[in-house]
């Protein structure tokens, strides 16, 4: 079983090396070297190279990307308290089919007792005036980790940009159940947040995977674009299997073409819970500005 780390409250020291044990191996942002500043040792870096398998089968940068590189809740870090989720949105102006690097400009907004806000601008890395998306999220403090925890040394996983690279549903332990559902495995270290809880980041590409399919399913072709995503989460994921089922809402043959899917997702491991709600849009024939 993965252990809380809120059970180490007492004992700073072993806390400490429980953070970094589990903070190092975390995969989401070390898969998407994303670097953060406020918890990894080095320079502050805050843009994301944007690779093959980042993006949709219209050549934009996928919205589970944006939302993994600028997960929101009011900038507190695992330093200053044991953070939790609660809503995150992202709205896409320019689908970035050219862009190389991207980066993400993070504004503390509020920080009340336990509960915080921010918002992100992210802009094209090499034209900074160039804005691509807007995020914004919620996340509330569910314990107060010991003081005197320093920043942490983070090995990279290094990956080779290539055509043939997996999908990130993949590489996160995600599977197609059938046109509807998507899952992901079991918890594991690796995919677990401090708390022991299933991370952001496979929710995030395993919600807009199961959305994708049966938006793909809808339009009849993969050359569709996000428009923008919504998040909730309801509760903590602490078992799996975990079940994520979508279904398309609205006139799919609306002259706009736009798509728009809503997702549930259950912890099958804790007797079906629901602990995440979603929705996207998608687009037809979306292509950058000239």
């Amino acid at each position: 079983m993965i252990r809380d780390i809120r059970e180490l409250t007492d004992d700073p020291a072993a806390y400490a090396a429980e953070l970094q044990r589990r903070w190092g191996g975390l995969l989401s942002y070390r898969y998407l070297g994303r670097n953060h500043g406020s918890m990894n040792v080095g320079p502050a870096d805050d843009t994301v190279t944007v690779r093959h398998d980042m993006r949709d089968g219209a050549g934009g940068i996928l919205l589970a990307v944006y939302g993994i590189a600028s997960p929101e809740g009011g900038l507190v870090t695992d330093m200053e308290a044991v953070p939790n989720p609660v809503v995150h949105s992202c709205q896409i102006l320019d689908p970035g089919v050219d862009v190389r690097r991207f980066e993400v400009r993070t504004e503390d907004l509020k920080r009340g007792q336990r509960m915080s806000y921010s918002r992100s601008l992210i802009v094209d890395a090499d034209h900074p005036d160039r804005v691509l998306a807007l995020t914004e999220g919620q996340g509330v403090s569910i314990g107060v980790p010991p003081e005197g925890l320093g920043k942490m040394v983070v090995e990279p996983i290094v990956v080779v940009d290539s055509e043939d690279l997996p999908p990130l549903w993949q590489v996160f332990g995600g599977a197609r159940v059938d046109e509807q559902t998507w899952s992901l495995p079991e918890l594991t270290v690796d995919v677990a947040s401090p708390d022991a809880a299933l991370h952001i980041g496979p929710q995030f590409v395993v919600l807009e995977a199961a959305a994708r399919e049966i938006a793909t399913e809808a339009a009849g072709s993969d050359a569709i674009t996000g428009v923008s995503s919504h998040v909730m989460f309801l509760a903590r994921g602490k078992a799996g299997p975990f079940r994520y089922v979508s279904e398309v809402v609205g006139d799919q043959n609306s002259a706009t073409g736009t798509l728009a899917t809503r997702t549930l997702g259950y912890d099958d491991g804790a007797g079906g819970r629901l602990i995440t709600v979603a929705s996207h849009l998608f687009r037809r024939g979306w292509s950058t500005p000239s």
